[in-house]
């Protein structure tokens, strides 16, 4: 008897650990190339790597990035369409996937292309305005009208920077600081984020310089806070950056190019695995790779390998909360990318798993 009731225990946990561990994964795409229709939304099982469309938003102009909200409750996401640029909210139910507009405020500025949110604010990066954008939160989630605009001045010395062009906005993991990325400077600027202000949310630090014609495009913090991790998206370079007290000082400098790439490329996006060991950047033009990287216990990098993304213009990609898959969303062959990743080693391989989207641009997985 006693075998049995252990033998019958081990078939109920082997059991619970066998059931499908689903968690929703919205996906931001362009709309002006091919016949899209906004936002899409899935149901992602983390235990197989298959998907399940639940639904999409209807004529949302280019929601090209997204962010979800901290209680899963409402998403933002800009609306990328010149100097008619706006920025969206929308109520969304998970267990439907249904999204339901709130509002829409003008972007202050052209070409919006990044955006994060917190209990109190959403913040914009603009990219062709070369500014900043700060909307206070309304009660039910919806946007207030703008409470600051950040304007950014200088330019570089490639034919792309012209003028500032504002690439990322990221807050520091204690919530003290605002990280922005101008591609059209070469500088990384420090903002003390100070959310409950009514104009001035943020206030300018500091101002980090990187080498000229670089074109700093996105970074992420490392797991424990300490390390920033930058990628320029013009020469190729990942950056290596201790950080403290809204500070960065270099300790780093390495590429994401394998060592006889020739040809084009523009340095896309930047994740690091959910154990904090690895770091992944993507790399577009006549590239379309993933570089992965090992992250020592310093901070620095060492290079694994350079893998083809196995498709055309790998935008934004997204690894799955549990660390097991690696999604990349390729802006021009109209696909997203399922790959499973080795905890391990690091390696991604194809899953052979795709999700046939029009120009899908941007991921984002809820919890």
């Amino acid at each position: 008897m006693k075998n049995t009731l252990t033998l019958l225990l081990v078939l109920l946990v082997s059991l619970a650990q066998a059931q499908t561990k689903k968690y929703p994964l919205l996906i931001g795409t362009y709309t002006n190339t091919c016949d899209s229709k906004g936002i899409y939304v899935y149901d992602f099982d983390t235990n197989t790597g298959d998907f399940v469309f639940k639904n999409a938003t209807e004529k949302v102009i280019n929601p090209s990035y997204l962010t979800l909200s901290k209680d899963q409750k409402i998403v933002y996401a800009v609306n990328e369409n010149g100097s008619e640029s706006t920025v969206s909210s929308f109520q969304f139910n998970s267990a439907s996937g249904e999204l339901t507009s709130l509002n829409q405020q003008k972007a202050q500025g052209a070409d919006p292309c990044y955006i994060i949110n917190d209990d109190k604010n959403v913040i914009v990066a603009n990219y062709s305005g070369g500014n900043i954008a700060v909307f206070g939160k309304n009660s039910n989630g919806s946007l207030t009208a703008i409470k600051q605009v950040v304007q950014h001045k200088g330019k570089g010395i490639h034919s792309r920077q012209e003028g500032p062009h504002v690439h990322m906005v990221y807050f520091s993991p204690d919530k003290k600081y605002v990280l922005s990325n101008d591609l059209g400077t070469d500088a990384v600027s420090i903002y003390e984020y100070r959310p409950n202000a009514g104009t001035e949310v943020l206030k300018l630090k500091t101002t980090v310089a990187v080498p000229s014609g670089s074109g700093p495009r996105h970074l992420t913090f490392s797991k424990d806070g300490k390390y920033v991790y930058l990628l320029q998206e013009l020469n190729g370079a990942l950056s290596v950056f201790s950080f403290a007290n809204g500070q960065l000082h270099k300790i780093q400098e390495t590429t994401i190019l394998a060592t006889d790439f020739k040809g084009s490329f523009t340095g896309a996006d930047i994740h690091i695995s959910p154990d904090g060991k690895f770091l992944y950047a993507s790399n577009r033009g006549d590239a379309n790779t993933i570089s992965i990287f090992k992250i020592l216990k310093n901070g620095q990098l060492v290079s694994q390998s350079v893998v083809s993304s196995l498709g055309k213009g790998p935008r934004n990609f997204a690894i799955d909360p549990t660390g097991k898959f690696l999604l990349v969303a390729h802006q021009y062959s109209n696909e997203v990318v399922v790959f499973k990743r080795d905890a391990v080693s690091g390696a991604i391989t194809d899953t052979g798993k795709r999700i046939a989207l029009c120009s899908p641009v941007c991921l984002v997985f809820g919890k």
